[in-house]
């Protein structure tokens, strides 16, 4: 586990533009070095505000959308097409916008589609799309993402792993179906840490002072079945971007004066 960096902007709306330019900014890296990009998307107004900012960047035509592999933290079990579905809300922000190949877009499946009402079959069958993705320098059954974005709940859940809940205990499976979440809809798909652990990068969003608590929960060195966002880190890189709001209760020694 490596030691989380923090970067505090001035309000949400910088954060947001600031985070966009950063990830165009770690595609195009990525792709100059290995040929194409991974990332993993998250919902919540911080990460449908982070893609919003990054279709208003004209530096995202940097970025070959053609080469860029795209899945979701988690998602709520809803039908194809639900306003509430993280993949919806995402393809309005931006993916619409960009030409991306879609056999590399990898949504979560729906609850109207072949799974039905089984939500645990569709967490196997995603399980089993990041197993195929997955090559022998993985060195396990999810790829090695190059970014996996989570936002950051008050109650410090991140994806759909909330405190205490099964889901966040999970140590072997990569992707589990979520039952009574305290977040409406009670039923949905995520990944699990271990899938999110296999990340290069973890990049966790928060903004607004509803946010505070959980930041300050987090990153005091809480266990990760009380405090999920704590057990949320990278391989190489654990980020946390935040505005003033979300750090109004984090000591100034966790994070450099200068951040903006």
């Amino acid at each position: 586990m490596n030691t989380p960096q923090l970067v505090v902007h001035r309000d949400k709306e910088l954060m947001a533009q600031a985070a966009a330019a950063r990830l165009i900014t770690k595609v195009v890296d990525a792709q100059a070095s290995r040929g194409y990009a991974s990332v993993v998307l998250t919902g919540g107004r911080n990460g449908n505000g982070l893609l919003a900012a990054l279709a208003g960047q004209p530096a995202r035509d940097a970025v070959d959308w053609s080469r860029l592999d795209l899945w979701w933290g988690d998602e709520r079990y809803l039908p194809e097409g639900d306003p509430e579905r993280n993949d919806t809300q995402a393809r309005e922000a931006l993916l619409d916008a960009v030409p991306l190949d879609p056999k590399r877009v990898h949504a979560m499946p729906a609850s109207d589609g072949p799974y039905g009402a089984d939500v645990e079959a569709a967490a196997d069958a995603y399980a089993e799309e990041l197993a195929r993705a997955a090559g022998p320098e993985n060195h396990g059954s999810v790829p090695t993402f190059d970014v996996l974005m989570l936002g950051v709940g008050p109650d410090t859940h991140v994806a759909s792993l909330f405190p205490e809940l099964p889901a966040v205990r999970e140590t072997q499976r990569t992707v589990v179906g979520v039952h009574g979440a305290p977040k409406p809809p009670p039923t949905r798909v995520s990944l699990t840490l271990p899938a999110i652990r296999a990340a290069r990068e973890v990049w966790l969003l928060a903004a607004g002072e509803d946010k505070a608590e959980a930041a300050a929960i987090a990153l005091s060195g809480a266990g990760e079945i009380q405090a999920p966002a704590a057990g949320a880190y990278g391989r190489a890189r654990t980020l946390w971007l935040l505005d003033a709001a979300a750090a109004s209760q984090l000591p100034r020694s966790l994070y450099p004066p200068a951040t903006s």
